[in-house]
């Protein structure tokens, strides 16, 4: 629901600023939501199970009604199905979006893709091709001055349970080289509930460290929450070691919002002001279908300088416009 104070009153043309929005911002169909602000739009894409999506708006409020535009479809058996985790990120001067698809018969399947795109995320894109040979899920970047860029996603390479890995992101950005390394897994009681499960990695770059978030637990439980991973600044991120992991979940199910995860992040226009995009679901058990909707709330700062992610608002929660 978006309220235009300024309109109400008769004085829109003194105080367009005064515009609020609540959440949840896209309602069904937000699971897995990925937003980036660049060049005057913020750019909204999640998972809808059979095409990639994109849609975009000048400010959060707009992305609400937002018409999705279709980047990518196919009818190829071995990726033509249970489209999930779209997310656009700029390199090399070129937008690319990392998406996990599979088969229409099971989730056995399921790999990681790529397409090309151009100057801006709405452009043209075309598929570039499979990234991964082994069973993987939910593709973002993760980027280092000294060690170059990564992919980080989820997977069961050489463990049990599905955990946190890295390999390393090819130059031309649509292949990927070496090792893989699994440098997370759910070892924690807070991860385990229902199956253990580390999934959903996203980078943070925050008070001058680098973070990886990620979602913990099984998704069709109302434990299924977010849980950091801080790199020590020094040691090659492809070591387990070189992450401290946080000691309990940093954000989970409250004010109604349950099984909140599998998130993103994106800065204000001016760069003053961190936003965290991220789903959840009114069923109280948790769930891992369409009923997840999209929620963006504010991120702030422990006295310590660490990212302090708080509480899922209420959907009452009035929010101004980015600064």
């Amino acid at each position: 629901m978006i309220f235009n104070i300024c309109s109400f009153f008769g004085l829109l043309a003194f105080c367009s600023q005064a515009i609020a929005w609540t959440n949840p911002i896209r309602n069904p169909g937000g699971s897995d939501p990925f937003v980036v602000y660049t060049g005057g739009y913020y750019y909204l894409l999640s998972t809808t199970w059979s095409d990639v999506e994109i849609a975009r708006a000048t400010t959060v409020a707009g992305l609400e009604t937002a018409t999705k535009k279709v980047v990518y479809t196919t009818t190829a058996t071995s990726h033509c199905c249970n489209v999930w985790a779209p997310e656009v990120h700029y390199l090399g001067g070129k937008w690319y979006i990392y998406y996990t698809a599979g088969e229409s018969t099971d989730l056995d399947g399921q790999r990681l893709h790529v397409l090309t795109g151009g100057a801006t995320p709405w452009d043209t894109y075309t598929y570039s091709g499979q990234l991964t040979t082994e069973w993987s899920i939910d593709a973002s970047v993760l980027r280092f001055n000294d060690y170059g860029n990564y992919l980080m996603f989820s997977c069961f390479h050489g463990v049990t349970y599905q955990s946190i890995c890295l390999q390393k992101l090819g130059s031309d950005y649509v292949s990927l080289t070496g090792s893989i390394y699994v440098i997370s897994q759910p070892d924690q009681s807070w991860e385990k509930n229902g199956t253990p499960v580390n999934e959903g990695p996203v980078a943070l770059y925050f008070g001058g460290k680098t973070y990886i978030t990620y979602s913990a637990s099984y998704c069709w439980t109302a434990n299924y929450c977010l849980g950091t991973l801080e790199w020590d600044g020094s040691t090659a991120p492809t070591s387990a070691s070189a992450w401290t992991k946080s000691s309990k979940c940093v954000f989970s199910s409250a004010n109604g919002n349950y099984g909140t995860g599998h998130n993103s992040f994106f800065t204000s226009p001016d760069g003053s002001q961190t936003w965290i995009a991220y789903h959840a679901t009114t069923t109280s058990t948790g769930a891992c279908d369409d009923s997840r909707y999209t929620m963006i709330q504010l991120l702030g700062t422990h006295s310590d300088g660490s990212p302090n992610f708080g509480t899922p608002v209420a959907w009452t929660h009035a929010y101004s416009e980015p600064s």
